[in-house]
């Protein structure tokens, strides 16, 4: 069995330690949902999509933990999706740091746009109803094209 295809099952199995830190019950008020990203390439002479649009959540468990999921239209203008789970351990001045680990599928130059892993540096500034998530994406030659993306987000519940 090809180890790729098995990728989202073990990026799920990566989530169980989230789950298990999770301190509230679910409460769909505290979901985020946001549009896909804008990424600004590095290399921006390659004519890439910079606007990439879809549709994604993310769900805070505590904290310091958050799922993720989604799909959106990608810098090749192919369409991918991604599962993972944000660890933020960190906070200066209102802004949370840490990583996202998970998987991503649909790049035509990577693993021929079959899933492979990634954890990618974030930030993640958030107020009462609106957020945004800056990663950065590194460059990987023949492969993936690096950029910083930012990800508005938006929660409809009401939040302290």
């Amino acid at each position: 069995m090809n180890s790729l295809r098995t990728l989202p099952v073990l990026s799920i199995a990566l989530l169980i330690p989230g789950f298990a830190a999770a301190q509230e019950s679910f409460d769909p008020n505290n979901i985020w949902i946001n549009p896909g990203f804008y990424s600004a390439h590095f290399d921006g002479g390659k004519g890439l999509e910079n606007v990439n649009q879809g549709l994604g959540f993310e769900y805070p468990l505590n904290d310091t933990f958050r799922v993720t999921a989604g799909t959106f239209r990608n810098s090749d203008r192919r369409q991918s999706n991604y599962v993972g789970l944000y660890a933020l351990p960190f906070e200066f001045y209102g802004v949370k740091f840490g990583a996202v680990v998970g998987g991503f599928d649909g790049y035509p130059n990577y693993r021929n746009g079959n899933w492979f892993p990634a954890i990618l540096p974030v930030a993640a500034i958030e107020g009462k109803n609106w957020g945004l998530n800056i990663a950065y994406v590194p460059t990987i030659k023949n492969r993936l094209y690096g950029a910083v993306t930012f990800q508005l987000k938006y929660r409809f519940g009401t939040h302290e």
